[in-house]
């Protein structure tokens, strides 16, 4: 089933065109993960399909319905986006912030239910920050704060997943902690979508790779398709090659010399 959907959108800045037709289907208790090259359009493509940019073309559909048909609320609480620039006040405790996860739920100036708090309280469980519930987050780790952000995005309770870079700051261990907390969410059918820039973390985690270049969305599939095909190549400049190991269950990718862009 098919629950977020983008078809042909083209975003401008100024000038620019920062999409230029790009097109990507997410499906329930699916793990995609978004590549391409830096400013590719990939922070532009999510914030999009959440509905916070406006597309000058094409269309984005939520469970068939499209976005701007939805009221405010409802869109809050199928579709969550974590981005880095989320970070929340410096003098605002963590618990706090996870718990604006609930807005969606409980409307403005409401104070939070039991079930509020128990969402809370596994959105940091989830996260493995339940240690730092009380800290402000002015003393945080910049990898804490990521997870403080994942944790906030968990509480939200979505059909829908989107993360910007959520390994960013994230040591090797909390990594692996990241990506196995996503896949516990997609087993319960969430669709989870994230821009991952370590092409060897996304190939390893994810189900179908999606990859940007251009502005639109030039290859999709499984990943070691994905990254050994001309398409990737072209988009990263250099020559990649998929290993297989017997210990893995995935590929390793090794990336060699340099592939002239036209």
């Amino acid at each position: 089933m098919i629950l977020l959907e983008a078809l042909d959108l083209v975003v401008d800045r100024g000038r620019s065109h920062v999409l230029r037709g790009a097109s990507l289907a997410l499906h329930a208790g699916e793990a995609l993960a978004l590549v391409g090259p830096n400013a590719a359009g990939k922070s532009t493509l999510l914030r999009t399909m959440a509905g916070l940019l406006r597309a000058s073309a094409g269309t984005v559909r939520l469970k068939e319905r499209i976005l701007s048909a939805w009221e405010r609320d409802a869109l809050a609480r199928a579709v969550a986006l974590v981005s880095a620039e989320d970070e929340g006040p410096a003098t605002l405790h963590v618990a706090d912030r996870v718990a604006l996860g609930r807005y969606p739920h409980r409307g403005p100036f409401r104070p939070l239910t039991a079930r509020d708090h128990e969402a809370v309280d596994r959105a940091l469980a989830q996260a493995g920050i339940e240690h730092l519930a009380a800290r402000p987050l002015g003393t945080l780790s910049a990898g804490e704060r990521q997870l403080a952000a994942v944790a906030r995005g968990l509480a939200q309770e979505p059909e829908v997943l989107l993360l910007d870079e959520p390994a960013a700051h994230l040591d090797v261990g909390h990594q692996l902690q990241l990506f196995a907390v996503l896949d516990e969410v997609r087993r319960r059918g969430v669709a989870v979508l994230a821009v991952v820039h370590d092409l060897q973390r996304a190939g390893a985690w994810a189900e179908r790779m999606a990859l940007l270049f251009g502005g639109r969305v030039i290859d999709e599939g499984a990943p070691a398709a994905v990254l050994a095909g001309p398409g990737a190549a072209e988009a990263f400049g250099v020559a990649i090659r998929a290993h297989r190991v017997a210990e893995l269950d995935h590929p390793l990718y090794s990336f060699t010399g340099k592939s002239p862009r036209p």
